[in-house]
């Protein structure tokens, strides 16, 4: 971990006491999504309620700029520029990304799922197609017991991928599929879900500060 990335979560602690406790959490969390990216993976995330929100919030910090200039891979550059005029354009705007695909969305896909099967896998079928060895599943759940969210754990499980888990009380039944825990001391949903967003928040900017 660099210096300068090490500094972002210094200062998380320092703006939320609270959660200098994950400190160490926090950091083993990054190391685990960082490795899975090093390697060519993926992050897949799945909630529930405001927690699939925060999924799409995620997704939409890593797959763009967040809080520095992110340049594209030199060889879609490359590739671009032989595009002539056309290229120079999508030059111009680009930004480089961290694969990241929130299971909360796909609404065709999921509603003909729940209407022919069960409602409760539907996270758990999108990883069971998308899923890949050495990928990474971040799953966030206030109470740690969401059904959906325990099911597609068990999916990453068993393909093989690490699994982050983002909860709040005693972490429930996510804390024992995951691979790092990161426990939020509160209990009630609204203020579990506060801390939540400086969490992800410190995570995709480390994230940024080591591959960009």
């Amino acid at each position: 971990m660099k210096e300068t990335t090490k500094e972002i979560l210094k200062e998380l602690c320092v703006r939320y006491p609270a959660l200098s406790g994950n400190a160490e959490n926090i950091a083993n969390a990054f190391e685990t999504i960082k490795e899975a990216y090093a390697e060519g993976n993926r992050l897949y995330l799945c909630g529930n309620g405001g927690s699939a929100s925060d999924c799409e919030h995620i997704v939409g910090e890593l797959m763009k700029c967040f809080k520095k200039k992110r340049s594209i891979c030199p060889t879609l550059s490359k590739g671009l520029a032989e595009e002539g005029e056309l290229g120079q354009a999508l030059l111009q705007d680009l930004e480089g990304g961290l694969p990241a695909v929130s299971l909360c969305g796909h609404s065709p896909l999921t509603l003909a799922f729940l209407n022919d099967k069960n409602a409760m896998l539907t996270f758990a079928q999108q990883l069971s197609v998308l899923g890949r060895k050495g990928d990474v599943l971040l799953t966030l759940s206030t109470s740690g017991n969401s059904k959906n969210c325990v099911y597609a754990a068990a999916v990453a499980r068993a393909k093989e991928m690490k699994t982050v888990f983002l909860g709040g009380g005693n972490g429930g039944k996510l804390k024992e599929f995951a691979d790092v825990s990161i426990i939020v001391p509160e209990k009630e949903t609204y203020k579990v879900q506060e801390l939540h967003l400086p969490v992800y928040h410190c995570l995709c900017a480390m994230l940024e500060e080591e591959f960009f």
